[in-house]
């Protein structure tokens, strides 16, 4: 019988060996495999890597608020006058005979400025003259005549009367023919001609030509109007400034339309002795000197008033200042470099910076540059402002809030 079973092969030595060695290769390889996780483990547990840094917010400048000793001022408008306005007029009548001067000059006291035709007053003072030289004559005959009782003494008087009437004659035909050059009574600028050469002028009292107008300088006047407010709070600082002060004058500033910093420094010169009851206000007349001639008549100027003394004061650069409907806010950011809110209550000027009422504390940091690019709590990439770069106060001044 034949048998089919094909024999089982036995296995050798080395397949032996090899069996066990597989099973020992592979419990070493997890041994070593969970050594190093755990080495892993423990490494990352003790240096933990730090958390990705949030992305940056918009780069933006900012300037801390400012404290200073600041005196309170109020701005008023005020308007430019002359110290002294001179209208010139005829005194006598006739044919305008010349003009001396050039619109707009300088003239000084004592310059003939127009003629008007003489001729006639020049006769008029011959014929009083010969007449007061005669009238003269006969009142010192007769003192003679009455010495030797050849005349009465009433008769000696009316000639002494007749004597002193032509002298007073005399007289007024002077003054008429020393009007007919107008002089002028002042040192200032002249103003155009109103009245030209060979036209009629009048002398008459009450319907005097009127041939030009002049206005002094070196100093000029400055009117303004107080609210009862506003005065009754420098009428405060002015009697404690006297109190305190060698100087009794209380200083103002002034600065013309096309002018800022307020550079023009003179003193307030008087006030009204009462209030105006219609309009609630009080005119104040200040004086200020004009060398350069800017200070024209009529020209509106505003004008700073002291009505506080220096105190400690908020400052902000007026480029942090924005306008939220009718209110004012600032962005103020904060140690964590977020952006918030803050309502201020401003004050004056002070050179490019505001002082703030109420809203901020000393140290700050408001948003001067950038502020279209940041909302209320963004969070932003801040610069300091550098200190040049940011308006100063010429002075320890301010001007309260209109």
């Amino acid at each position: 019988m034949n048998n089919d079973t094909q024999p089982v092969s036995q296995p050798t030595a080395r397949t032996k060996r090899r069996s066990r060695l597989v099973p020992a290769v592979v419990a070493v390889l997890a041994l070593v495999g969970g050594i190093v996780a755990y080495s892993t483990m423990r490494a990352t547990s003790d240096n933990p890597q730090p958390a990705p840094a949030p992305s940056a917010g918009p780069k933006v400048t900012v300037a801390p608020v400012e404290v200073e000793s600041l005196s309170d001022y109020d701005e008023i408008t005020g308007h430019v006058d002359a110290t002294e306005t001179v209208e010139l007029r005829a005194r006598v009548s006739g044919h305008l005979d010349s003009v001396h001067f050039q619109a707009g000059q300088i003239v000084q006291a004592g310059d003939v400025l127009f003629t008007i035709d003489p001729r006639w007053y020049k006769a008029q003072y011959d014929l009083a003259a010969a007449r007061a030289q005669d009238a003269d004559r006969e009142a010192k005959r007769a003192d003679e005549l009455l010495a030797a009782a050849a005349i009465s003494s009433e008769e000696a008087e009316a000639r002494r009367a007749v004597a002193a009437e032509a002298q007073a004659e005399l007289a007024i035909a002077r003054l008429d023919w020393e009007h007919t050059q107008v002089r002028s009574p002042i040192t200032g600028r002249i103003g155009r001609a109103l009245i030209t050469k060979g036209n009629l002028v009048s002398g008459s009292p009450g319907d005097a030509t009127l041939l030009a107008t002049i206005v002094s300088v070196g100093e000029s006047y400055v009117y303004a109007d107080m609210d009862e407010e506003t005065f009754l709070k420098f009428n405060r600082f002015a009697r404690s400034h006297r109190a305190v002060g060698e100087d009794s004058r209380i200083p103002v500033d002034l600065e013309l339309a096309d002018e800022t910093g307020y550079p023009r420094h003179g003193f307030v010169e008087s006030t009204d002795n009462q209030m105006n009851p219609d309009t609630g206000s009080l005119t104040v007349r200040m004086i200020f000197p004009n060398t350069d001639g800017a200070l024209v008549p009529g020209l509106y100027a505003r004008v700073r008033v002291p009505i506080g003394a220096a105190e400690p004061t908020l400052l902000i650069s007026e480029r942090a200042v924005e306008t939220d409907q009718s209110q004012k806010f600032v962005l103020v950011v904060g140690d964590d470099h977020v952006a918030s809110y803050r309502t201020v209550t401003l004050g004056g000027a002070v050179d490019g910076r505001r002082i703030v009422r109420s809203g901020l504390r000393p140290g700050d940091r408001v948003i001067v540059d950038g502020l279209q690019h940041v909302r209320p709590g963004m969070p932003v990439d801040p610069e300091l402002a550098v200190a040049s770069a940011l308006p100063t106060a010429p002075a320890a001044e301010v001007a309260a809030a209109p």
